[in-house]
């Protein structure tokens, strides 16, 4: 195959798995880093009122469009009640009906929410507002206000801080005073702003709604003004005219519609509470996933058993190992004793840990080498002779965890775990090569396998990287990626340098 295609087939793989990881990352939200929790608040509106015996229709104003946050759940919790959701004026509206209700009447809607700094207000561009009907004299108000304050600004955002500062003054002049002469509250305060800016035919509206931090047992709703300056909403501060949102600021309803509306009822109140909880990232994303009904999640490893997702924990490190195995062997020359041996060494290691791995990896295989040179005399064939000496090595393994656990070294006991296969094999190839090759070969691929076994398993035993490809395994087409490259390097090796670094210099 020509070098072109392997490059073509590399990049095709890495791009095929970079693509699935981006789209689970950025979209999905599925986290980077292990035991990763992010903050999620779930806010109640406890809707009180007076039923008196008959039919009841209750509606409250909800989240909709939230810049900042996505929603984790809501549900609504109404004892004998019909529920459902609809949009409204305001934007989404919970709908409580019943039949027939009698006496004091409790209903509560939760919902839970959580930050994403990819989620804006994606709004169509708002019409220009029509001229609002204003009576005198509080017309001629509006138009002195409204042509100070262009005279003093340069674009929507300028005209809008410019015309709060004025409203807010210490000392305001007449029309202001006028203005807001009959204004009791903030949601009020914020509707006169926006009836001005209307008159200045700028696209406004009233928000309501929450900054959120931490538990509060009583929220209060805080009115913010909503400005449209033709290419997308601008935030502001009606108290002070700066241009801003606070920070966690969640948006319950936009507009100047009441919050709830009971229809059969009376004495209406509306308590709101707050509480934050932090959840698992991973749950929260396979929840987002869920909603935006993609197909990726039903192939997640979290949807698997347990012990199930426990098996593949340590399988989907393998190809780690191998990509090490295969960086040790062509690129830096250090040569081992088969191709995924060390691999499978560096598994059992993750066993006893590295220090306890190492001894007894060198123990088992330094007996085993000399009981197989004294079966040597004994002229067996290839199977017979492997079979015994997979025999010795069971009962190796049996005498060490024995004896370990006789002086209470409890580690010893995991030697049990090592492949016996593998060492077997391992003990015959390396007294082949010493009978071929000479002691020297032979030991130095003795070392060279247990270098690799630790270089693997210092990376298999990453506990973050463990986590990144049990998340995103279809990063593991970008491993094989770089071994397809790495595969076609035909090179000098690093140790072939150092080999042959006199010869350079001369």
């Amino acid at each position: 195959m020509k070098q072109r295609y392997v490059y073509v087939l590399a990049a095709l793989l890495a791009v095929m798995g970079l693509s699935v990881f981006l789209y689970k990352w950025q979209v999905l939200g599925f986290p980077l880093g292990e035991d990763q929790e992010r903050p999620v608040w779930t806010i109640e509106a406890a809707v009180g009122f007076e039923s008196g015996p008959g039919s009841i229709t209750a509606q409250l104003q909800i989240p909709a469009l939230t810049p900042g946050f996505r929603m984790l759940n809501e549900h609504s919790v109404s004892r004998g009640y019909g529920f459902g959701t609809d949009y409204g004026g305001g934007g989404r509206v919970a709908q409580w009906t019943i039949r027939r209700a009698d006496g004091d009447q409790k209903i509560y809607y939760r919902i839970s929410v959580y930050e994403d700094e990819s989620v804006d207000v994606s709004d169509t561009i708002p019409p220009f507002p029509p001229m609002p009907v204003i009576n005198e004299p509080l017309k001629t108000a509006v138009d002195v206000l409204v042509r100070d304050a262009r005279d003093h600004s340069a674009d929507t955002a300028s005209f809008t801080a410019e015309l709060l500062r004025r409203v807010n003054a210490p000392s305001p002049d007449a029309n202001v005073e006028l203005l807001l002469s009959e204004v009791s509250s903030d949601a009020e305060f914020v509707g006169v702003i926006t009836k001005v800016l209307a008159s200045a035919r700028i696209p406004s509206r009233v928000i309501h709604g929450f900054p959120l931090s931490g538990r509060q047992r009583s929220a209060r709703l805080v009115s913010w003004l909503e400005v449209h300056d033709g290419d997308q909403w601008l935030y502001f501060n009606p108290a002070t005219g700066e241009e801003m949102l606070p920070d966690r600021y969640l948006v319950w309803w936009r507009g100047n519609e009441a919050l709830v509306n009971v229809a059969g009822g009376s004495n209406v109140e509306v308590d709101f509470a707050i509480q934050e909880n932090h959840f698992d990232a991973v749950t929260i994303a396979e929840t987002q996933a869920a909603q935006l009904g993609a197909s990726s999640v039903d192939f997640s490893l979290y949807s698997l058993p347990i012990q199930t997702q426990a098996v593949y924990g340590v399988l989907l490190m393998i190809p780690i190992g191998a990509l090490v195995m295969v960086i040790m062997r062509n690129i830096v020359g250090i040569d081992a004793f088969g191709t995924f041996m060390p691999v499978l060494i560096a598994l059992a290691f993750r066993e006893t840990k590295l220090l306890w791995g190492v001894i007894l990896f060198t123990l088992l295989v330094a007996l085993g080498l000399s009981i197989r040179f004294l079966l040597e005399r004994l002229r067996l064939l290839l199977v017979p002779r492997l079979s015994a000496v997979l025999i010795v090595v069971v009962l190796l393994m049996l005498f060490i965890s024995l004896t370990s656990h006789r002086l209470g070294l409890e580690t010893g006991l995991s030697v049990a775990l090592f492949p016996m296969v593998i060492i077997a094999m391992t003990i015959e190839r390396m007294s082949v090569v010493w009978e071929e090759r000479g002691a020297s070969d032979a030991i130095r691929a003795g070392l060279g396998s247990l270098v690799v076994a630790v270089a693997a398993y210092v990376f298999m035993g990453m506990s973050w990287l463990e986590h990144l490809v049990f998340t995103f395994p279809e990063l593991l087409l970008v491993v094989l990626a770089m071994v397809v490259l790495v595969g076609r390097y035909t090179g000098y090796r690093l140790t072939e340098l150092q080999r042959f670094k006199a010869l350079g210099l001369g």
